[in-house]
């Protein structure tokens, strides 16, 4: 047994516990998923590949089908239903158990309760004591009536008298007898079959068994040899979880420090986005104030054009109106019209009086001298910096907890290591090796057994197939040397050997049946018992709840099977549950529930949930004082730039002017209006003078308004962008310092608890890869490692080989050998009666015919009663075959 509890110690090594008591008494991770909770969920961790375990390959199936024989085999069951019909009792045999612990005494059974076992006992088995009973009175009695029967006989009674009377049915009686004494025969022929297909069939499995026990043995040489491999590998395993650990705290860096800055990133990145925006806006405000002050410029200039353009052209188009044609009074209408409208040939907008934007343009470009935007890309570069600086400073930690790790793996291979595995496997190998060897070395004893056995159940079988063969000879003579013209003392030797065959079979019959009967009856008292109470109830089971029902083996002594293992009765093993879980080819760890018995959790607690470790991750302090988002020179350049005085210009002086149009009346209309009226006019000087100021008037539109529309359109625009921008532009700036000065401060004061924060997530995530391996190492150890199926293979394989190889056969043997026993007796009955229709008689009936001759006639007696003379067809018997006697007297007729 010391094999055993050295492979049962390293069995348990690997054992996990995903129970939060366990993990709230080493107090860490309980402390890093609480706060978790209360903070975000924790980021998934990336699932580990550990390969597959070694498997084992077992090549034992413990499963046996019994092919045609199982038909009898199954006549056999249902005839034992018959004979007990009770459901298996449990709860009799606990209390039997339980009750006479110390030992069976005769005078404890005068006790009451022992005295209703006895009867809830006898009322169990009344179907076998029936049968029993029967069977023991064929025992006795067969003999005693044999020696009767012979003694009467022999004293010419019981059909011993060499006599045989004439009856008019006499050929239906001897047909009938014969059918009975065939159908009977053939009846004995069919249980003596059964009886030896059964004996038979045990020989045939003999074979089997050897196989049963060479794949048992091989498999146990498997399991032990591949638990080593398997033990190894968990250990291995370790490694990926360890490799992918030291993987994450090689990236630390952008890990650790890009969560730290993700979670920051929420306060400082929009902070410094809107900086950014603000230096954009501060380029743009440069470029709309040059528009402006380029755009003022272009149209004061064009006005004053414009404005002498317009002038000298009305004062010619007045001179053209002035020609004595206009005065004809046709004509004078047209000019009249034309005259009033040389008003509207004027400016309209007044730019003249704009303030001007040079100042605040000066100031803008003061401002722009400082590269805002470079200042802000270098806060970004300083705060995307932080998984840099995490790494920096957390270097001499990383190294630390690399150092720890490395001792974790050489603790769990060292307490791999702590027990001599392969030594004790290999003394098992050797003990399954010798225990082959020893069953094999009583095989030639086995097998010269079961010939013994052979021999001895053939013996058996030929006591009746010599009755048989009596009958079958004694039907065979008695048959074909029959002959229905001789009378009964005048049979030939054929027929007569037939009837004294006949008879030699009962006499065989009386001397066997009762030898025959109490073998019948020890095999059935026994092995139907046994079927019943053993093979029944352990192929459903019923016989494990038995020996796993609390304290049936001593009152102190809750549990049988860890009790005899390991000394401790109070575990919550049963050998139901344990062959339940070698059944489904569940690892023995788990079928055993060596949990309980190690604790491998504090270990685990010890190596991978350590304190050490907490205390290490809890000590890291990342510095982020160094981060500066926004310089000085940067924060100087956003006031300076509040105070440009973009804000102070008149913006509404300049909308008002250039939502006014160039000139009082559009150019283009003006001419083409012109053209029309010239062309009202008759042909001449006039009309052409009209067309040709009007060609100037459209001149003068395309290269003078066209010209100041589009400057007029750049400086609306221009305006109403500086508008949008100096709009609250102090405001602006001072929530944008704000902002900055915000994040600034939650670098700078609260980084320690993001930090901490981030750093137990992290943490988390490292312990997440070794809660998979511990979690894979448990359902390894559940499922794959030492799959202890050899061990209920070999309850199975004992269960066939004693149940299905053996007892099922022993039981079909005694139900053939039964019933041939059975119908012996009517065998008897028959061959008596057949063997009066077969044999010679000494004396038989004889007829007197009472005519003349006066012979006395034989009287008989008609259907009424009355007393009358009839001749007898044998009146010359006498004469013809004198051994024959005179008829009986009438008093014996």
């Amino acid at each position: 047994m010391l094999w055993t509890r050295w492979l049962v110690l390293l069995l348990c090594w690997g054992a996990t516990s995903s129970e939060r008591q366990a993990d709230e008494r080493e107090g860490f991770p309980a402390e890093v998923r609480a706060d978790s909770r209360r903070q975000r969920s924790p980021p998934p961790v990336e699932p580990l590949d550990f390969g597959f375990v070694p498997s084992a390959v077992y090549d034992t199936h413990a499963y046996y089908e019994p092919g045609a024989v199982g038909i009898l085999f199954h006549m056999v069951h249902a005839f034992l239903y018959v004979v007990q019909p009770n459901y298996f009792p449990k709860d009799l045999i606990v209390r039997v158990i339980q009750q006479n612990m110390g030992g069976i005494k005769i005078e404890e059974w005068r006790k009451p309760e022992n005295v209703v076992l006895l009867l809830q006992w006898i009322y169990y088995e009344a179907g076998f004591l029936i049968c029993a009973t029967i069977g023991i009175a064929f025992v006795v009695l067969t003999p005693i009536i044999g020696m009767c029967f012979c003694v009467c006989r022999c004293c010419e009674n019981c059909g011993g008298e060499m006599h045989q009377r004439q009856r008019k049915n006499f050929d239906c009686q001897r047909g009938f007898y014969t059918a009975s004494l065939i159908a009977t025969s053939i009846f004995i022929i069919v249980g003596v079959l059964i009886a030896y297909a059964a004996n038979h069939n045990v020989s045939l499995q003999i074979k089997s068994t050897r196989r049963l026990i060479n794949t048992n043995m091989r498999d146990m040489k498997t399991f032990a040899n591949n638990t080593p491999a398997q033990i190894e590998y968990l250990t291995a395993q370790y490694t990926t979880a360890k490799n992918k650990v030291l993987s994450e705290l090689d990236n630390i860096g952008p890990l650790l420090g890009g969560r730290i800055h993700s979670q920051l990133e929420k306060e400082v990145v929009p902070s410094l986005d809107t900086a950014l925006r603000m230096a954009g806006a501060m380029r743009e405000t440069k470029e709309a104030l040059e528009n402006v002050s380029s755009s003022l410029e272009v149209l004061q200039e064009g006005t004053g054009k414009l404005q002498a353009s317009l002038s000298e052209e009305r004062a010619s188009l007045s001179n053209t109106l002035s020609d004595p044609a206009c005065t004809n009074g046709a004509v004078s209408h047209t000019c009249n019209t034309i005259r009033s409208t040389l008003s509207q040939l004027g400016i309209n907008a007044d730019y003249s009086n704009l303030p001007d934007v040079s100042h605040a343009l000066a100031n803008v470009n003061t401002v722009l001298k400082t590269d805002l935007s470079n200042i802000i890309q270098k806060g970004y570069t300083s705060f995307n910096d932080t998984p840099k600086l995490v790494k920096e400073q957390t270097k001499n930690i990383v190294s630390g907890v690399k150092g720890m790790l490395d001792k974790i793996g050489i603790e769990i291979i060292g307490f791999s290591k702590m027990f001599p595995v392969e030594a004790s496997l290999a003394n098992f190998t050797i003990f399954l090796n010798d225990g082959q060897k020893n069953i094999e070395s009583f095989y030639p004893q086995i097998d010269q057994m079961d010939f013994y056995r052979w021999i001895g159940c053939v013996a058996v079988l030929c006591m009746v197939v010599l009755v048989l063969a009596f009958n079958i000879l004694g039907l065979l003579c008695g048959t074909c040397g029959y002959d229905k013209q001789a009378t009964p003392t005048t049979r030939g030797c054929l027929s007569n050997t037939g009837g004294n065959l006949l008879m030699a079979g009962v006499g065989f019959s009386f001397i066997f049946a009762w030898i025959l009967m109490m073998i019948v009856t020890a095999l059935f008292v026994v092995g139907g018992n046994v079927e019943k109470l053993v093979c029944e109830p352990l192929a459903n089971r019923q016989l494990f709840k038995i020996i796993d029902t609390p304290y049936l083996v001593h009152p102190a002594k809750k549990n049988f099977l860890p009790g005899m293992l390991f000394q401790n009765p109070n575990i919550d093993l049963t050998l139901g549950s344990m062959y339940r879980e070698c059944y489904e080819n569940n690892g023995l760890y788990h079928a055993l529930q060596l949990e309980t018995m190690f604790n491998i959790n504090s270990f685990l607690n010890r190596t991978v949930y350590n304190r050490d470790l907490a205390k290490v991750f809890d000590s890291v302090q990342v510095d982020l004082q160094d981060i500066t988002l926004l310089e000085q020179a940067g924060r100087d350049s956003l006031i300076n730039f509040a105070n440009s005085g973009v804000g102070q210009i008149d913006y509404e002086a300049y909308l008002v002017e250039v939502n006014k149009g160039v000139t009082a009346v559009d150019l283009l209309s003006f001419s083409s209006d012109l053209e029309a009226q010239a062309d009202q006019l008759p042909r001449g000087a006039l009309e052409n003078a009209l067309k040709g100021h009007a060609s100037s008037i459209r001149q003068i539109h395309r290269e003078q308004v066209v010209p100041m529309e589009q400057a007029m359109s750049t400086l609306s625009q221009s305006i109403k962008q500086l508008q949008r921008t100096s709009n609250d532009l102090p405001v602006k700036v001072t929530n944008i310092l704000s902002a900055i000065d915000a994040a600034e401060y939650l670098i700078t004061h609260n980084a320690s608890h993001v930090v901490k924060q981030e750093t137990k997530g992290y943490v988390q995530s490292l312990v997440g890869y070794f809660k998979q391996y511990t979690d894979w190492v448990k359902n390894s150890l559940t499922a794959e490692v030492a799959q202890c199926k050899p061990i209920s293979n070999i309850v199975d394989s004992m269960e066939i080989v004693a149940c299905s190889f053996v007892l099922d056969s022993v039981n079909t043997f005694w139900f053939g050998l039964g019933g041939c026993c059975i119908l012996l007796i009517p065998s008897i009955i028959f061959s008596i009666k057949l063997a009066k229709y077969f044999r010679r008689m000494d004396t038989e009936d004889v007829f007197e015919d009472m005519g003349n001759t006066g012979n006395h006639g034989e009287q008989v007696c008609d259907i009424h009663g009355d007393l009358a003379v009839v001749s007898s067809p044998y009146d010359d018997t006498l004469t013809r075959f004198p051994r024959a006697s005179a008829p009986p007297s009438y008093s014996v007729w």
